[in-house]
């Protein structure tokens, strides 16, 4: 059954569809750039928590998960009950580690008192599994979400995709990791068991309470105006703890990052200027490894990498920093060496094999203008002038094309694109010329243009492109397209 805008708004209670105005222009003032949500509770010292891993998932059966979303109270700051929405009870939600080619079904369950969606992040999925935003769990009702994962291994990540709702509910707690595994990645000796580490960073804040408060609209989409531009956090969060501390091993650790934050990007790197060695980015595996003194990343985008700790005596401490932040946001968590261990480990010169797509071969090119503009409620986020319809598609590309997506900005915008992986041909007019990688999500700065290449494989059917930002997301700018 299809349902208009108005329809869905309804359903979710959140009041008449939006319309959009003629012409589009930047949202005034402090609205259009994120802003930062005060926490009002006394906050802990930096590095004085362990670091939590986040507990791998446990198969009800060989392939199947059940997981329960229901609110849990938890000791985020000493001292203090949060309340969390969670899979499972846990926050970050369980690690589920999977087989490329094997197909992994997870049976949610809302025990909220809210409609919730998941979406598997980085997944290539049939359309009625990928979390489609009006494809509504309701509270007390369940829905089985069937993975195939016919892909490359890779770190993706699960998360709630509610219209209208992503950036409240996954504040609260909704997220975690799924962690795509294959034949060609495990023959590398890369770091793994203890010394391969999901690491789910993101923004939070707190009032004294414990609560983690957010500046939700109360009777309509989406937040308040003047967080309309995003939320951020006063408290870095790693895998739910802050600031927290991991005791290591003097070897080399494989860490796989993941940026969960609603609005807030990061510039990562550590404090003994040591180089930081990239293996993997959103898709998986890069060709070769790629030594950086920084990686920037954007919501919702990961990078796989290689720390070496070996050249480190028992007592020694290093910092991972966030270079884009000041203050207590520009410290993220630190690494403290307690012990020799041996290791055998190595990042090997070449990792994988990747297809650079030939812009030969593109069947069409589309733009996608992100804009801010006006809307029959004031002011949102736009796509190509308007805002998202359930029903309306706005791209049809056919099955097995390939197609070049040209994505322009006003403010920054982190772009995500469902269903396939893309290349980056060009950022801000300049070709983009390193070996190809794999990407779901890429951040286009203000006033940029970036050039994506992509081909259309595995399932027909619609689904969503949209800015990563959750607030612009939630403030309706996503749009449909159907593979045809």
């Amino acid at each position: 059954m299809t349902m208009s805008r108005r329809q869905a708004l309804s359903l979710l209670g959140l009041g008449a569809a939006l319309v959009a105005a003629p012409g589009c222009s930047l949202i005034p003032g402090r609205a259009a750039q994120p802003r930062l949500l005060t926490s009002t509770a006394a906050l802990p010292g930096p590095f004085t928590v362990p670091l939590p891993i986040p507990k791998v998932a446990e198969p009800i059966r060989p392939g199947h998960y059940e997981f329960e979303q229901r609110e849990t109270r938890m000791e985020i700051l000493t001292g203090l009950s949060t309340p969390v929405w969670t899979y499972g009870g846990q926050f970050p939600g369980p690690t589920v580690r999977a087989r490329s080619g094997e197909a992994t079904t997870v049976r949610v369950i809302n025990r909220l008192g809210v409609p919730t969606v998941l979406h598997l992040h980085g997944g290539h999925t049939p359309p009625e599994h990928d979390g489609f935003p009006t494809d509504l769990v309701q509270p007390g009702t369940a829905r089985d979400y069937r993975f195939p994962l016919r892909q490359r291994a890779a770190t993706l990540w699960y998360h709630d995709h509610r219209m209208d709702r992503t950036g409240l509910q996954v504040w609260r707690g909704l997220a975690g990791f799924f962690l795509v595994e294959d034949a060609e990645e495990a023959a590398l000796p890369l770091p793994e068991g203890d010394r391969d580490i999901p690491l789910m960073i993101c923004d939070r804040s707190f009032a004294e309470d414990g609560s983690m408060p957010y500046p939700a609209h109360p009777d309509r989409m989406g937040v308040l105006e003047a967080y309309m531009g995003g939320v951020l956090g006063d408290v870095i969060l790693v895998n739910g703890a802050p600031w927290p501390e991991l005791k290591v091993a003097g070897a080399r650790y494989r860490l796989r990052l993941l940026n969960a934050s609603n609005a807030r990007a990061y510039e990562l790197s550590l404090s003994n200027n040591a180089r930081i060695v990239q293996i993997g980015s959103d898709g998986g595996l890069l060709t070769a490894p790629r030594p950086v003194d920084k990686i920037r990343l954007a919501p919702s985008e990961r990078a796989d990498v290689v720390v070496d700790f070996s050249g480190h005596r028992p007592g020694d401490h290093i910092e991972l920093r966030n270079l884009a932040g000041e203050g207590r946001q520009a410290q993220i968590m630190r690494f403290t060496v307690d012990r020799d261990e041996p290791d055998d480990s190595r990042v090997p010169a070449t990792l994988s094999r990747i297809e650079r797509l030939d812009p030969r071969q593109a069947a069409v090119t589309r733009e996608f203008r992100f804009t801010s503009g006006k809307t029959h409620h004031g002011t949102g986020w736009l796509i190509n002038g308007k805002p998202f319809d359930p029903n309306r598609i706005d791209a049809r590309p056919r099955l097995g094309d390939i197609e070049i997506w040209r994505i322009s900005s006003d403010v920054t915008h982190p772009f995500h694109l469902h269903l396939v992986p893309f290349q980056v041909l060009s950022m801000g007019g300049e070709p983009v010329t390193a070996t190809p990688e794999w990407k779901d999500t890429v951040e286009v700065r203000d006033n940029q243009v970036v050039e994506i290449i992509t081909r259309f494989t595995g399932y027909r059917g619609r689904y969503v492109l949209h800015c990563h930002n959750l607030e612009h997301e939630d403030m309706v700018m996503m749009a449909t397209f159907e593979v045809v």
